[in-house]
């Protein structure tokens, strides 16, 4: 009997991937890499209830594993930015100093 390949695998690690990528950005990185955690999951439960029948779960690991990285690295740095917001005195205010420190780079680096 030919093996059968587990369903997403490839998306969850190219899921899991594009979260890295873009977990700098907080919100961004964390929605591909949740969902492709959860379909890495998914996957891993229709393996254990018949391991015999499919042949790519190393696939599914690894997928777990960089969808997981990706995740936690993205709410850290949700983490992070609700920090700042808060620390600068609100949203109102962060947007304030951010604007400022624009303009700054603007007249500063802008005039060459």
């Amino acid at each position: 009997m030919e093996k059968k390949q587990l369903p997403n695998g490839v998306l969850s690690i190219v899921l899991g991937i594009f979260g890295f990528l873009c977990c700098c950005t907080g919100i961004l990185g964390a929605i591909p890499a949740g969902i492709g955690f959860f379909l890495a999951r998914k996957s891993e439960k229709i393996y254990k209830e018949n391991p015999e029948e499919y042949d790519n779960y190393s696939q599914i690991k690894t997928a777990k594993i960089v969808t997981l990285i990706a995740l936690v690295l993205s709410v850290l740095m949700i983490a992070r930015w609700i920090y700042i917001i808060v620390t600068a005195g609100g949203y109102a205010e962060f947007q304030e100093e951010f604007m400022r420190a624009y303009e700054e780079a603007l007249e500063q680096y802008g005039q060459q």
